[in-house]
Protein backbone atom coordinates (compact mmCIF):
# COMPACT_ATOMS: atom_id res chain seq x y z
CA UNK A 1 0.00 0.00 0.00
CA UNK A 2 1.10 3.15 -0.71
CA UNK A 3 0.47 7.15 0.83
CA UNK A 4 1.50 9.73 -1.11
CA UNK A 5 3.26 13.38 0.44
CA UNK A 6 2.83 15.86 -1.09
CA UNK A 7 4.58 19.43 0.35
CA UNK A 8 4.47 23.06 -1.84
CA UNK A 9 6.74 25.95 -1.95
CA UNK A 10 9.08 26.72 0.80
CA UNK A 11 9.21 23.28 2.38
CA UNK A 12 12.26 22.23 1.06
CA UNK A 13 13.94 25.01 3.27
CA UNK A 14 12.52 23.04 6.28
CA UNK A 15 14.98 22.93 9.42
CA UNK A 16 16.72 25.76 8.17
CA UNK A 17 13.59 28.61 7.67
CA UNK A 18 12.11 30.15 10.58
CA UNK A 19 12.84 27.07 12.92
CA UNK A 20 10.67 29.25 15.81
CA UNK A 21 8.04 28.20 13.53
CA UNK A 22 8.30 25.26 11.58
CA UNK A 23 11.23 23.42 13.71
CA UNK A 24 14.28 22.64 13.60
CA UNK A 25 13.61 18.76 11.77
CA UNK A 26 14.33 18.36 7.95
CA UNK A 27 12.02 16.87 5.80
CA UNK A 28 14.13 13.96 5.13
CA UNK A 29 14.30 13.42 9.11
CA UNK A 30 9.83 13.60 9.36
CA UNK A 31 10.60 10.93 6.27
CA UNK A 32 12.49 8.71 7.93
CA UNK A 33 10.83 8.92 11.14
CA UNK A 34 7.50 8.33 9.38
CA UNK A 35 9.12 5.12 7.35
CA UNK A 36 10.20 3.48 10.73
CA UNK A 37 6.43 4.07 12.20
CA UNK A 38 5.54 2.58 8.91
CA UNK A 39 7.89 0.06 7.63
CA UNK A 40 5.26 -1.90 5.45
CA UNK A 41 3.63 1.36 3.75
CA UNK A 42 5.63 2.33 0.53
CA UNK A 43 5.97 6.27 0.62
CA UNK A 44 6.07 8.45 -2.34
CA UNK A 45 6.92 11.72 -1.82
CA UNK A 46 7.07 15.08 -3.91
CA UNK A 47 7.68 18.50 -3.15
CA UNK A 48 7.99 21.96 -5.02
CA UNK A 49 7.59 25.50 -5.44
CA UNK A 50 5.59 25.40 -8.57
CA UNK A 51 1.79 25.31 -8.10
CA UNK A 52 1.60 23.18 -11.64
CA UNK A 53 3.34 21.12 -10.34
CA UNK A 54 1.52 20.20 -6.99
CA UNK A 55 -1.79 20.01 -9.23
CA UNK A 56 -0.01 17.26 -11.81
CA UNK A 57 0.82 15.22 -8.80
CA UNK A 58 -2.55 15.23 -7.44
CA UNK A 59 -4.00 14.06 -10.58
CA UNK A 60 -1.44 11.71 -11.73
CA UNK A 61 -1.55 10.03 -8.14
CA UNK A 62 -5.50 9.89 -8.79
CA UNK A 63 -5.20 8.75 -12.05
CA UNK A 64 -2.34 5.97 -11.59
CA UNK A 65 -4.20 4.28 -8.33
CA UNK A 66 -7.31 4.46 -9.50
CA UNK A 67 -6.23 2.44 -12.53
CA UNK A 68 -3.53 0.05 -10.80
CA UNK A 69 -3.89 -3.20 -8.30
CA UNK A 70 -1.50 -0.59 -5.89
CA UNK A 71 -3.84 0.25 -3.08
CA UNK A 72 -3.42 3.91 -2.32
CA UNK A 73 -4.34 5.38 0.90
CA UNK A 74 -4.46 9.09 0.04
CA UNK A 75 -2.66 12.04 -0.11
CA UNK A 76 -0.81 14.10 2.99
CA UNK A 77 -0.89 17.08 1.35
CA UNK A 78 0.63 21.04 2.76
CA UNK A 79 0.26 23.09 0.11
CA UNK A 80 2.15 26.08 2.53
CA UNK A 81 1.35 29.19 0.81
CA UNK A 82 -0.66 27.67 -2.09
CA UNK A 83 -3.42 27.47 1.01
CA UNK A 84 -4.61 30.66 0.92
CA UNK A 85 -4.56 31.59 -2.72
CA UNK A 86 -4.63 28.76 -5.14
CA UNK A 87 -8.29 27.95 -6.52
CA UNK A 88 -6.66 25.63 -9.52
CA UNK A 89 -4.67 23.39 -6.29
CA UNK A 90 -8.54 23.44 -4.86
CA UNK A 91 -9.91 21.76 -7.68
CA UNK A 92 -7.47 19.31 -8.80
CA UNK A 93 -8.18 18.51 -4.88
CA UNK A 94 -11.96 18.43 -5.03
CA UNK A 95 -11.45 16.38 -8.50
CA UNK A 96 -9.25 13.97 -6.31
CA UNK A 97 -11.25 10.57 -5.47
CA UNK A 98 -8.43 9.78 -2.95
CA UNK A 99 -8.40 11.13 0.23
CA UNK A 100 -6.65 14.21 1.20
CA UNK A 101 -5.08 14.72 4.57
CA UNK A 102 -4.24 18.61 4.65
CA UNK A 103 -1.36 19.25 6.89
CA UNK A 104 -0.69 22.65 8.37
CA UNK A 105 3.16 22.62 10.62
CA UNK A 106 2.16 26.58 12.20
CA UNK A 107 -1.82 27.25 13.50
CA UNK A 108 -2.56 29.12 10.77
CA UNK A 109 -5.47 30.72 12.48
CA UNK A 110 -2.92 32.27 14.55
CA UNK A 111 -1.07 33.72 12.38
CA UNK A 112 -1.25 36.83 9.86
CA UNK A 113 -4.70 37.49 8.77
CA UNK A 114 -4.14 36.37 5.13
CA UNK A 115 -2.80 33.05 6.43
CA UNK A 116 -6.07 32.26 8.61
CA UNK A 117 -8.21 31.21 5.58
CA UNK A 118 -7.74 28.00 3.54
CA UNK A 119 -9.40 27.28 0.42
CA UNK A 120 -8.58 23.37 0.89
CA UNK A 121 -9.98 22.40 3.98
CA UNK A 122 -13.71 21.96 2.87
CA UNK A 123 -12.63 19.87 -0.08
CA UNK A 124 -10.32 17.99 1.86
CA UNK A 125 -10.91 14.37 3.57
CA UNK A 126 -9.16 15.56 7.20
CA UNK A 127 -7.53 18.57 8.07
CA UNK A 128 -4.37 18.91 10.77
CA UNK A 129 -3.02 22.23 11.92
CA UNK A 130 -0.95 23.26 14.51
CA UNK A 131 0.64 19.90 15.67
CA UNK A 132 4.21 21.07 14.28
CA UNK A 133 5.77 18.26 12.27
CA UNK A 134 4.28 15.48 14.16
CA UNK A 135 1.03 16.38 12.07
CA UNK A 136 2.49 14.42 8.98
CA UNK A 137 2.74 11.75 11.13
CA UNK A 138 -0.38 12.08 12.41
CA UNK A 139 -2.19 12.48 8.75
CA UNK A 140 -0.43 8.88 7.93
CA UNK A 141 -2.12 7.60 10.94
CA UNK A 142 -5.43 8.86 9.96
CA UNK A 143 -5.53 7.42 6.80
CA UNK A 144 -4.30 4.19 8.05
CA UNK A 145 -7.20 4.11 10.55
CA UNK A 146 -9.30 5.26 8.21
CA UNK A 147 -8.79 2.74 5.23
CA UNK A 148 -11.45 1.69 3.19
Amino acid sequence: MTIVIINGPNLNRLGLRKPEIYGSKTMAQILLDIQRNWPDVHFVYQQSNHEGDLIDWIQMSNDKYQMSNDKCLGIVLNAAGYTHTSVSLRDAVEDCRLPVVEVHISDIHAREPFRNISLLTDVCTHTIIGHGTDGYKEAVQWLLENEN
